[in-house]
């Protein structure tokens, strides 16, 4: 029988980084102090966070969208990645991307926190092969889906367990400051997602959506096509042999993925960790 293999991180403080990564920073990003005019991009990881960095940044850079040769984590940085001092150090207005869970994520009431949630059948395959392609950051190159699935379904990989991101941000998503979204929501109505990301930032970012070139603009540029051109842009390199960054960004993937026995467990794990929620009716779950 063929053993399994885990992805490597580094263990701290109970906590699992991707290789590569500075605990410093990760400590330092914790005790960053939220400012009035931030807006934090909140996801569990695969849940549509680049895809959300580039919208908004194309908001605020009146529909352009984001240059070649650039790399959009400078600009709309990774809280736990960079530290606090690299995003303070941003000028006004910062859009900060970030993937803590409700309770550790900075705090300000004057602050907005932009969340997407995607269902974790497609979350763990999307998951999967962004672990299996960063070499350098988890040594998981061999490693299966089957292998890949025991550690999301016990939560044993970054940034922890699904579900406890999902059900801790699910219980403020009505909350003034939160705008709350669904990866699916944005694939089937993309310019109605924009629309309420542009509203919730406030009038100027409305405003500028009124100019239906800066509309069409940031459709064209955030949709699948052209995101996946010229990835350098969203990510560090990725070995040749192995998917792009940005791969499907298709609702409905994980079929081709989960065995019978896969898709009833992570369904189970679903209905009991979300029951009494606003979780539990996001998303059509399988039996």
């Amino acid at each position: 029988m063929k053993q399994s293999i885990k992805p490597s991180y580094i263990l701290h403080k109970n906590f699992r980084l991707p290789m590569g990564f500075s605990p410093e920073n990760f400590d330092y990003g914790l005790t960053y102090q939220a400012q009035a005019r931030d807006t934090f991009i909140v996801t569990y990881p695969k849940c549509g966070t680049t895809w959300t960095q580039h919208i908004v940044w194309m908001l605020s850079h009146d529909g352009k969208p984001f240059p070649v040769g650039k790399n959009i984590n400078l600009e709309v940085p990774h809280l736990e990645e960079v530290g606090s001092d690299f995003v303070k150090y941003l000028s006004e207005t910062r859009f900060i991307k970030t993937h803590l869970t409700y309770d550790l994520t900075p705090y300000n009431p004057d602050s907005k926190y932009i969340y997407i949630a995607r269902n974790p059948f497609d979350c763990a395959v999307s998951f999967y092969y962004h672990t299996k392609g960063f070499i350098k950051h988890y040594d998981f190159a061999e490693g299966t889906f089957d292998d890949f699935f025991e550690c999301f379904i016990n939560g044993e990989v970054d940034w922890g367990d699904y579900f406890d991101h999902l059900v801790g941000w699910v219980q403020h998503k009505n909350d003034k400051n939160v705008l709350f979204l669904t990866y699916e929501s944005m694939k089937n109505n993309q310019k109605e997602n924009i629309i309420a990301i542009a509203k919730f930032l406030g009038d100027r970012y409305l405003e500028k959506i009124e100019n239906p070139q800066i509309l069409e603009s940031i459709l064209y540029h955030t949709n699948f096509t052209s995101m996946s051109k010229n990835q350098s842009r969203w990510s560090s390199q990725r070995p040749a042999n192995m998917t792009p960054f940005i791969r499907k960004g298709k609702v409905g993937d994980w079929k081709a993925h989960f065995s019978l026995s896969q898709t009833q467990r992570l369904s189970e794990k679903f209905r009991i960790r979300t029951v009494g929620t606003e979780a539990e009716n996001l998303w059509e779950i399988p039996e």
